[in-house]
């Protein structure tokens, strides 16, 4: 298992790499538009569709995309877009994780599947308009979301139930603690801090989210980077009760090893929207 996920891991930074430093946008925004249109195809399967109807699920979504990339919104504000998609993620999350496992499958699974299109899409304009903005600014919005996985994993390990009773949410996600989430939250405000200091050290010349918050003041850093690390845990659990509900371990076997790319960009459907939704009303 180890093995292959290290080559899974290895083949994935071979693709995404180069794509990401080409100096054109385009490259980028293709690979990312395949792995939405995977991750669409996912969706489908997750919610109770046919092998056929979930492929048309992934056209639909790349068609979806196409549209926008055509209308040329890569390259425009969308403020009231990400304000409304925010919104939504922040009610919507917080209405899911309320009603928990039992409560997904009494939505009529229309809605529940032109939800999730509608997320994978709004997801990937923001990661295509964020690598137009620039590497550094999509890189800090990308490690945001790795850090408060990363820490929270580490400080749940070693800290997890000694200073709550309780678990996170143990029926949607059981090895989920408060004190991961804390974890990933104090990691995600030193990730922030550290990466103002250096981009104004290194003069960069597109600022990263942080330095385009810290820019509003310290304030806004803070809590910009606390709202973002815990809306990254509502992307996780969503996407865990869906998995509960379906009655599967991961959202499919595409990479091997690391189960599916929903299981991999989940906590990136809220976030992306998110940063660019500070981004602009910060840059304002």
């Amino acid at each position: 298992m180890l093995k292959q996920r290290v080559i899974t891991a290895l083949v994935l930074l071979a693709i995404l790499l180069p794509a990401l430093f080409y100096p054109s946008f385009v490259p980028f925004a293709v690979v990312t538009l395949v792995m939405m249109a995977a991750a669409a195809w996912e969706w489908g399967r997750l919610n109770g569709l046919g092998g056929g109807a979930s492929i048309g699920l992934g056209a639909a979504c790349v068609v979806l995309c196409g549209l926008g990339w055509a209308a040329g919104w890569l390259h425009q504000p969308l403020p009231w877009l990400w304000l409304v998609g925010g919104a939504a993620w922040v009610l919507g999350g917080a209405a899911l994780l309320r009603v928990g496992v039992a409560g997904w499958p009494q939505l009529p699974r229309g809605l529940r599947v032109a939800g999730g299109v509608l997320a994978l899409w709004m997801a990937w304009l923001a990661v295509a308009q964020a690598r137009v903005e620039g590497v550094n600014f999509l890189l800090s919005v990308l490690t945001l979301v790795w850090a408060a996985d990363i820490f929270a994993y580490f400080a749940g390990r070693a800290f997890g139930l000694r200073f709550t009773r309780n678990k996170l949410a143990p029926s949607i996600s059981p090895g989920k603690s408060w004190e991961g989430v804390w974890g990933g939250m104090l990691g995600v405000l030193v990730l922030a801090a550290a990466w103002t200091a250096a981009d104004g050290a290194w003069q960069a010349s597109v600022p990263s989210l942080y330095s385009r918050l810290a820019a509003q003041g310290v304030w806004l850093l803070v809590v910009g980077a606390l709202f973002m690390a815990a809306m990254s845990v509502v992307g996780d659990l969503v996407e865990s009760l869906i998995k509960r509900s379906a009655g599967v371990k991961d959202s499919s076997g595409l990479l091997p090893g690391h189960g599916g790319v929903l299981d991999r960009i989940d906590a990136l459907l809220p976030t992306l929207p998110l940063a660019m939704m500070l981004s602009h009303f910060a840059s304002a």
